[in-house]
């Protein structure tokens, strides 16, 4: 046999190792700054943050159903499929929301139509929560433009920062919520603050809409703290839904880190969500738990124990049994707008394995009409890309949600959005 014959041959049996066991591709396009690798394995040795590490794994197919029956159109995917995915995850992951019946109020507190000297208009609104003579109040804080036909495509920020970074008044201005920025794009923008729902801390459960709505005794797939939060998201789109500001069809659920985990969960769980933007959301997020690289199941579920239910912690250190992984969670927001971002720096969130799921996802896209080509390579940091109703990029620097990742968030708006997409 001559070279000639043997070079397509190898290459052949590459490709087919490559895809068979989700290997390293030979072309990855963006790498892990070296210095970075560097820093991360030696203060957490124990873990893995080199590429060359990742195992051989093999992703559980989201169109194959749990009897093995093969997904072949929309409407099979709508009435077996999704369902089925969405409650392996209440049942493994973040746990079910308890049927306990409560009312619902929305308390408008403020209304400001000269806000940002006259560029917006500010609503301060109480969602509050009610049973059985107790209640829980949820601020929800919303700028929409003023120069602009309304109503306007908005975001919807999950803070899981201190309060004062979505400060109403705008005396503290953060660009984890760059309100002046979106405003002059022509968007809304709304957030909450997500301790107003449940408190980020282990406290059994006793406090937050856990105490207000959970029955006792908790069963093992009880919901945990980020299906709290996610259900808070879905508490104040019930209010955007009736502003007439906001386009209720166009509104963009957005989390960072933990926030990040909860907007995926959010847009998941509630199909109103007209768009799901997960920043540098990690482990449970948007990261391939499959690839163990960076933080783990077990080192979340010891570190967090009360962001999900119980019956997540039997996959300790056993992520090759888990009935999914993040892209199941992620081609739950299909054939919606879905976009997810990484850090350079930020190892301990997993950027491959995070662009890697958002590409896993393109199956489903194309089986709903909506038709994703992001490549398998990722795009060199700080470059952009979208295909269809997906978006991904990578910036320069470490774990946070800056003015620049909030400009890509509302190019891919620009894009999916106001461009005859539908």
């Amino acid at each position: 046999m001559n070279v000639s014959t043997i070079r397509p041959a190898i290459t052949f049996f590459l490709c087919f190792l490559f895809a068979a066991t989700g290997g390293v591709a030979q072309d990855q396009g963006w790498r892990a700054p070296e210095e970075a690798v560097r820093k991360m394995s030696e203060s957490r040795p124990h873990l893995n943050f080199r590429e060359e590490n990742v195992p051989s794994y093999t992703l559980p197919d989201p169109l194959t159903c749990l009897d093995g029956e093969k997904v072949k159109n929309a409407k099979m995917w709508y009435q077996k499929r999704r369902p089925e995915i969405l409650e392996l995850y209440r049942q493994h992951v973040f746990g079910r929301v308890p049927t306990t019946p409560y009312e619902q109020r929305f308390n408008v507190v403020n209304i400001d139509r000269q806000a940002m000297n006259g560029a917006a208009t500010l609503k301060e609104v109480d969602i509050v929560i009610s049973r059985e003579g107790k209640s829980l109040s949820i601020r929800l804080n919303l700028f929409t433009p003023n120069a602009v036909k309304k109503p306007v495509p908005t975001f919807l920020l999950i803070n899981n920062r201190g309060v004062e970074n979505i400060d109403p008044t705008r005396k503290h201005k953060s660009q984890f919520w760059p309100a002046e920025e979106v405003i002059a794009r022509g968007y809304g923008i709304a957030a909450f603050y997500n301790a107003d729902v449940d408190q980020d801390k282990f406290d059994h459960f006793q406090g937050g809409i856990h105490e207000l709505l959970d029955k006792q005794p908790r069963p093992d797939d009880a919901w945990g703290t980020i299906a709290a939060w996610a259900w808070g998201a879905s508490r104040c789109l019930d209010y955007l839904v009736t502003d007439g500001d906001v386009d209720k069809k166009k509104v963009a659920v957005v989390g960072h880190s933990r926030g990040g985990k909860t907007a995926l969960l959010a847009g998941a769980e509630d199909t109103r969500f007209g768009m799901t933007i997960s920043n540098e959301s990690g482990c449970t997020g948007a990261a391939l738990a499959r690839r163990k690289f960076g933080e783990t199941v077990a080192v979340i579920n010891r570190a967090f124990p009360h962001w999900f239910c119980t019956n997540y912690k039997q996959y300790n250190d056993r992520e090759d049994e888990l009935p999914v992984d993040s892209h199941m969670l992620m081609a739950l927001t299909a054939p919606r707008p879905l976009y997810v971002a990484s850090a350079s720096e930020d190892l301990w969130a997993d950027p491959r394995g995070s662009y890697l799921a958002l590409h896993h996802t393109k199956d489903v896209y194309r089986l709903l009409k909506a038709p994703s080509d992001i490549p398998e390579a990722m795009p060199p940091a700080n470059q952009q890309v979208i295909s269809g109703k997906v978006g991904y990029h990578v910036r320069d620097g470490s774990h946070n949600m800056l003015l620049e990742d909030w400009e890509r968030f509302m190019n891919f708006a620009d894009a999916v959005w106001r461009k005859g997409a539908r």
